[in-house]
């Protein structure tokens, strides 16, 4: 009888420990090599492609079998997937509107919400413009409002040349154009109707460097990558101090208002496959480095550790919509928990 109790424990000890090694490989492969061959599928921001991009090439050498396709069609057209389940993963150069929250919810979408990275939204004009020495919020409203009634650099300001300005925007489904639309003109407010527009960021920096009477704003990363092509504008913070985009003014705050966060959305369903739930603590942990070597801010390492917390938990729904539904605004170290 003795003999036999040993044996029944000893079969069942080695069934809680294949148990116990199933759990594991379901909820964080070892060994990235045995996921199976499959798909995650990526799109949104082109702010925040760069370090999607930069993730999924590291991933693709220890998991070569999971093909991840990441396109760009903008914040607002990666949501326009996301909401309605067509992609696993949304890039976000913004948070998610009440609106689209609103269209995943009748689609029966949840969503579990990630900070990757911050970004300065960097606003910049052709290398030769040495005269605009540096740009408040109200001269950058009447720039790029519909109403500023802006057509030369010497209606900005009366020292400046009278020689027309050309505009470069991203394109309306960008979260960048909402954030920048959102703190010069106001959410509700109209940009002005002449600009030139695109999702790509590689093309705004193209027409900026290609005009010398040009102005466009980005993420800084593209800024830092096109220095010898275009040349950022110091910007005055609410303290009265002319400001450029650079790791230390975006993470002490004083780059502002044009310090942001960047995001990635990932459909409650889809973390339950192992190559997204792999693809996704793999991001998280690589994205300190990798934000920083493709021109971002890494994130304090509290707000990465939170959201791996929060991706195990599985966490839905969105911490930067109150419960008006209006965008909650704050440092991501006390707006996300």
């Amino acid at each position: 009888m003795a003999t036999f109790k040993i044996v029944a424990l000893s079969l069942f000890s080695m069934l809680l420990v294949l148990s116990l090694g199933l759990v594991a490989l379901t909820a964080a492969p070892q060994d990235l090599g045995k996921l199976p061959r499959s798909s995650v599928r990526i799109d949104g921001s082109s702010t925040v492609y760069p370090i999607t991009e930069a993730v999924a090439e590291d991933f693709s050498k220890v998991a070569p079998q999971v093909n991840v396709t990441i396109g760009m069609s903008g914040t607002g057209g990666g949501f326009k997937r996301f909401c309605v389940g067509e992609i696993d993963i949304s890039n976000a150069s913004r948070s998610i509107k009440k609106t689209e929250a609103d269209h995943a919810a009748v689609a029966k979408i949840e969503f579990i919400e990630l900070p990757i990275a911050y970004d300065g939204l960097t606003i910049v004009t052709h290398p030769s413009n040495t005269f605009v020495d540096r740009l408040t919020v109200d001269q950058i409203k009447k720039i790029f409002s519909a109403t500023g009634g802006v057509k030369t650099w010497k209606d900005v300001n009366p020292a400046w040349p009278e020689k027309t300005i050309t505009v470069f925007s991203p394109g309306t489904d960008s979260g960048t154009f909402d954030y920048f639309r959102e703190v010069t003109v106001g959410k509700d407010g109209k940009m002005r109707s002449d600009m030139t527009v695109s999702e790509d960021d590689n093309v705004l920096v193209t027409g900026v460097a290609g005009d010398p009477n040009a102005i466009g704003f980005f993420g800084c990363a593209y800024y830092f990558e096109n220095k010898d092509k275009v040349r950022a504008i110091p910007i005055v913070n609410s303290k009265g101090a002319a400001v450029l985009p650079s790791h230390d003014t975006v993470t002490a705050g004083a780059y502002e208002p044009f310090s942001r966060p960047l995001f990635i959305y990932v459909n409650r369903k889809a973390a339950d496959r192992p190559e997204v739930d792999a693809f996704v603590r793999f991001y998280l942990e690589k994205a300190p480095k990798l934000a920083e070597e493709v021109g971002y801010i890494a994130l304090p390492e509290s707000v990465y550790g939170t959201a791996m917390t929060n991706w195990k938990a599985r966490r839905t729904g969105t911490q930067f919509l109150d419960a008006s539904g209006n965008p909650v605004h704050g440092p991501v170290t006390t707006t996300y928990k």
